[in-house]
């Protein structure tokens, strides 16, 4: 009776013990480095796919984060997803042709904007919108085609 009530408890403790490591890690990964700026300017972007780009994702450019996401909407009209994100105002010399990119990080990791340079003589500004961008690779989508590829070439 008395080792029964020991392995349930050490059971107890070990599923307790589980479930914090995973707030932890959950808390940890998810907005840990918080974007500061005392001046932005705001941007927008169209997408066809955003896959599972959040409010506060990173936008970056050169692997540096230069801004966050501040929303992201549904156009009922055109149909795409509608990306608005701040820019620290410091990087106030971005290419008003540069091209938005919904990428992940790791195979598995959570989704950012990263902006490659174009090559105008003009500059993002408040308000601006980024014309060139490319959705998100859902890797679903990825696996299903290579599924059916692959089984089109069995069957022949």
């Amino acid at each position: 009776m008395q080792q029964t009530r020991s392995v349930e408890l050490g059971t107890g403790l070990f599923v307790l013990l589980g479930i914090g490591a995973l707030f932890f890690l959950t808390t940890q990964t998810t907005g840990g480095d918080d974007f500061r700026a005392s001046e932005v300017y705001e941007v927008q972007a169209r997408f066809q796919n955003v896959g599972s780009l959040k409010r506060r994702a990173p936008v970056s450019m050169a692997g540096v984060t230069i801004g966050r996401v501040t929303g992201v909407e549904f156009d009922g009209d055109s149909l795409e997803a509608v990306v608005t994100f701040v820019i620290d105002r410091q990087y106030d010399r971005i290419p008003d042709d540069s091209d938005a990119s919904v990428l992940t990080s790791g195979l598995l990791g959570s989704q950012y904007i990263g902006l490659q340079p174009g090559g105008s003589d003009m500059y993002l500004e408040e308000g601006s919108e980024i014309m060139f961008t490319q959705s998100a690779v859902v890797l679903e989508n990825l696996i299903g085609r290579f599924l059916v590829r692959d089984s089109d070439d069995a069957s022949e």
